[in-house]
């Protein structure tokens, strides 16, 4: 089992940058891909950005590219998302995911976690 936990969102103007935060436990996770996902009122899930664990592989939903950055820190266990320009359209609970294969289909992903607000006022 992997466990995980987003921290770090938050209200915040247009313009303005958050960083997430998804901390891993539990199983290791070296050969997984760890994904950003997210779901705004009343629309589906959608990808945002993903990493493989080794870091050799990044990829971005074209909505967030050049504006959003994937990145984790193995020696704390921890995925990040750096969010930078934020628009309103942003506004979305984010979910931290970990699955094995290299994908942006949500339904492939095993592991997710409860999901952290993220809301930018224009």
């Amino acid at each position: 089992q992997v466990q995980l936990v987003e921290s770090g969102g938050g209200l915040v103007q247009a313009g303005g940058s958050l960083r997430l935060s998804c901390a891993v436990s539990g199983r290791t996770v070296s050969r997984y891909t760890m994904a950003w996902f997210r779901q705004a009122s009343d629309k589906e899930r959608e990808f945002v950005a993903a990493i493989r664990w080794s870091g050799a592989y990044t990829y971005y939903a074209d909505s967030v590219k050049g504006r959003f950055t994937i990145s984790r820190e193995p020696a704390e266990s921890t995925v990040y998302l750096q969010m930078n320009n934020l628009k309103p359209e942003d506004t979305a609970v984010l979910y931290c995911a970990a699955g094995l294969s290299w994908t942006m289909k949500s339904g492939a992903y095993d592991y997710w976690g409860q999901g952290t607000q993220v809301t930018v006022s224009s």
